[in-house]
């Protein structure tokens, strides 16, 4: 194993490289969207009146850029009130018209160029309703098209599987969710300035915890590579990361990793859990908030259940946690953050479990086996 105070001067694939390169691209959207505590300054004008008016946001997204949209839904329907649908962008052009509703339509994608999220927009224009786009290319198709276009500020990302560009998203998201809250006075300027320094801090946390966590997946990776399935458990905001570090395994190390919320578990997938399952689980909480401490306490059920069962479990927890530490067999720690940021942390060491599963069974993690970077055809 690696020294977790040695860097890596030479990455071997891109997707570790870009892996890496998260707390700059965190750093660079926040930098493009926030101007002296003004979020997206002038970037929506084209919305304005919209935007005090619709009655629901729909985002439609395919892939990790819907899994960004799950977590940002409960972003921006916490701090804002307002009510988001987040659709497949593959099912949108066929789902009946928005029945009684204003709606605002977001499409989120890393290339711009993604043939079903093209349609979705083109749908939602067609429907004369007005779009949104989060896109990493901002000459692509669909910022272009858009009413207004919001950019992140990931860079090339050369490795099909998303890892930088997904931070990126969930960073515009939660800036969406402030800027809503901010707009329909839900939120003051004094509690917009706290969260936007939470937000803030966020990159330098990554970087100081980056070699260590690649340390402890390259050691769990060895010790869980050969297993052919995974189960992925989380609650709230933290299920669209369970779904996105399955996707990560699925597409990388070609084992099936599903994700599921964690009080589903004994709803169907009890019946997988064995001696040879590992089970990833988000354990992470807020101190600060109650209802984060109460998913936080009924996952460690869910956990100690899992155990009982023979079941193998990873998890991912907060810094000073000692409880996850008696349970699971594996344990990445993550720095506290505010509930609703915590995705942008905690997903990282998954992407990094991934990469370490996958180059121990020999793949190539930039050019997974039939995928490309950008579906360009329906």
């Amino acid at each position: 194993m690696s020294s977790p105070h040695a860097k890596p001067t030479e990455f071997s694939h891109a997707m570790r490289r870009e892996i890496y390169e998260q707390p700059v691209a965190i750093a660079k959207t926040i930098e493009q969207h926030l101007s002296s505590d003004i979020i997206f300054p002038g970037e929506l004008r084209a919305l304005e009146s919209s935007l005090l008016t619709f009655e629901k946001l729909i985002i439609a997204a395919s892939g990790s850029s819907r899994h960004a949209g799950l977590a940002g839904e409960i972003m921006i329907e916490d701090l804002s009130g307002v009510a988001v649908d987040v659709e497949y962008a593959s099912e949108y052009s066929y789902r009946s018209t928005h029945a009684a509703v204003e709606p605002i339509v977001m499409v989120v994608t890393q290339s711009g160029e993604t043939a079903d999220t093209i349609a979705a927009q083109r749908e939602a224009l067609t429907r004369g309703v007005k779009t949104i786009a989060v896109s990493n290319v901002a000459e692509a198709t669909i910022p272009r098209e858009a009413s207004a276009a919001l950019i992140t500020g990931a860079g090339p990302e050369l490795a099909i599987p998303a890892t930088k560009s997904f931070t990126s998203q969930l960073t515009i998201l939660y800036l969406m969710a402030l800027f809503l809250a901010r707009k329909r006075g839900r939120m003051t300027s004094e509690v917009t300035r706290s969260f936007l320094q939470h937000l803030l801090r966020l990159p330098d946390q990554i970087e100081a915890s980056l070699r260590l966590w690649d340390a402890l997946a390259e050691q769990f990776g060895d010790s869980h590579y050969q297993a052919e399935k995974f189960l992925y458990l989380g609650r709230g905001v933290h299920y669209a990361i369970a779904r996105e570090g399955a996707l990560k395994l699925k597409e990388t190390s070609y084992a099936h990793a599903e994700g599921y919320p964690a009080g589903e578990l004994k709803h169907g997938p009890n019946a997988l859990v064995d001696e040879k399952l590992p089970v990833v689980v988000l354990a992470t909480f807020d101190h600060s908030d109650p209802d984060s401490l109460l998913r936080y306490r009924r996952t460690l059920e869910v956990m100690k259940e899992v155990k009982s069962r023979r079941g193998r479990v990873i998890a991912v927890a907060t810094e000073g946690d000692q409880e996850v530490a008696e349970i699971a067999e594996n344990v990445f720690y993550v720095p506290a953050a505010p509930e609703l940021l915590l995705p942008v942390i905690e997903v990282i060491p998954l992407q990094l479990f991934a990469y370490h599963v996958a180059t121990k069974k020999g793949y190539d993690v930039d050019r997974p086996r039939n995928l490309v970077k950008a579906v360009v055809r329906e």
